[in-house]
């Protein structure tokens, strides 16, 4: 009797499922061909957004990032759309619903790297530095070799790299010496005060003007600046024609070369520092009163 009444009760069961399958029958369907087509939208949305995006962006792992999440946002909104034909929307409300709360878990876990990802798209975004640009950012200053999602890679001018993270560069100032195509030289030089300024002036422009790596559409600048303890000092100023350090070694290396020439050339001298040694001061003794001793031995 027992056996009777669990074999009824188990038909019962599978007459229920099969009457309501049949019945989903149209909306399972309807479903599936909401799934293909959807995907398919999907895929041409995501080709579609990746011309878009590639106007803006030349970071191929940005672009085919934001590709994916365009292409998964679009395939989950089928997804529920079909689910939602199914009547199976309130179950998919109470998942998203904890994975809402995982994700915020995971967020507070994960902020660091969230934070470097976020920065390395605004950074892709933005182009305040490419690969090859020479750049000074954090206290490092070389040349970029790559830019990732999560970090920037410099080599330093000694050869050494170093891998700073995205948020670091984002939130620091960058001084990017390859934007601009050219590189400005700053140099500080002293001449003796017995020397005609006038004259100093002139051949120091002409000496710098013979450097080879000069930008020949900027004139040279000389402006004198102060008196210093054992000369009058002045700041030179001229452009370099290529922002690489070599050039700009090679700028300086020649400029200074050439000044030298001229200033031997024309009796201008660049005073050593002067220091006055006073033995008398209080505490002190005074050099006529110390036993110098000669090389020969002998004492005065």
């Amino acid at each position: 009797m027992d056996i009777n009444k669990a074999i009824d009760l188990l038909s019962d069961k599978l007459y229920n499922w099969v009457r309501e399958l049949i019945r989903l029958l149209p909306n399972i369907a309807l479903a599936a061909l909401v799934l293909v087509l959807g995907f398919f939208v999907a895929k041409f949305v995501r080709r579609l957004a990746l011309r878009l995006i590639q106007r803006v962006s030349s970071h191929g792992t940005v672009n085919a990032l934001f590709g994916s999440l365009i292409y998964t946002i679009f395939a989950g909104v089928i997804i529920f759309i079909a689910l939602s034909i199914l009547n199976l929307d309130k179950a998919v409300t109470s998942i998203l619903a904890g994975a809402g709360i995982a994700g915020i878990a995971l967020a507070f876990a994960f902020q660091d790297i969230a934070a470097n990802f976020m920065s390395g798209i605004f950074l892709s975004f933005r182009h305040p530095l490419r690969v090859g640009d020479l750049v000074k950012t954090n206290d490092y200053f070389g040349t970029v070799i790559e830019i990732n999602l999560r970090d920037t890679v410099l080599r330093t001018l000694q050869g050494q790299r170093v891998i700073i993270p995205n948020k670091e560069v984002f939130q620091n100032p960058i001084e990017n010496f390859t934007t601009t195509g050219r590189r400005r030289m700053d140099m500080t030089v002293g001449v003796s005060y017995g020397d005609d300024l006038r004259k100093v002036q002139d051949l120091t422009i002409r000496a710098v003007e013979k450097v080879s790596v000069r930008d020949p559409n900027e004139e040279v600048t000389l402006f004198f600046e102060e008196f210093g303890d054992s000369s009058i000092n002045f700041s030179l100023r001229f452009w370099l024609n290529a922002p690489d350090q070599p050039t700009f070694l090679q700028g300086r290396s020649e400029a200074i070369m050439y000044i030298k020439e001229a200033y031997d050339q024309n009796d201008i001298m660049i005073p050593f520092p002067i220091r006055t040694l006073d033995f008398g001061i209080k505490g002190g003794e005074k050099l006529s009163e110390m036993d110098i001793s000669l090389l020969n031995g002998t004492r005065s």
